[in-house]
């Protein structure tokens, strides 16, 4: 039992860091809710679960290297590491279709982009910032997709 409770508390076991760090993963959850929300309500591929995995995962590998102790400099490099894999996430979710021009899924593929960084935000402890970017994205998602004449047109399609 005494292995079991090492391997779960590595290091030094911190009741205030864990408080802060379950805070940061309740929040990352909540936020990606709010961006997966409005796309599932869209009807779009990725959707609720999408969202609040993607800000969960890079929250987690942001306070996986704080909480191993990592300076900015090897924050920098996760951080980096997590905008590659997202990219790769993004790509898969862009379709092109048989028309030269007809292409889908931009603005999905942007939406995970922006939910990963609302995660790594939340991941450094930029709750403020994050919450303002939820926002404004679920603005720019919603509303905006409602006159943009190309949307309307591929809704129309």
């Amino acid at each position: 039992m005494d292995i079991l409770w090492q391997e779960l508390s590595f290091g030094t076991f911190d009741w205030q860091q864990f408080v802060r760090f379950s805070i940061r993963l309740v929040i990352a959850a909540g936020l990606g809710a709010l961006i997966g929300f409005e796309r599932e309500k869209a009807g779009k591929a990725a959707g609720l679960r999408t969202h609040i995995l993607v800000t969960l995962g890079t929250c987690v590998f942001v306070l996986a290297g704080i909480g191993y102790g990592m300076n900015s400099d090897g924050l920098s490099r996760v951080i980096q590491g997590i905008v590659t894999g997202i990219g790769f996430i993004g790509a898969g979710s862009i379709l092109k279709l048989n028309h030269e021009k007809d292409i889908q899924g931009l603005t999905t593929s942007a939406g995970i982009w922006m939910a990963a960084a609302v995660g790594v935000a939340v991941g450094l402890g930029e709750l403020g910032l994050a919450l303002l970017a939820t926002i404004v994205s679920v603005v720019v998602l919603a509303l905006l997709g409602k006159v943009d004449p190309k949307d309307v047109k591929d809704e129309n399609a």
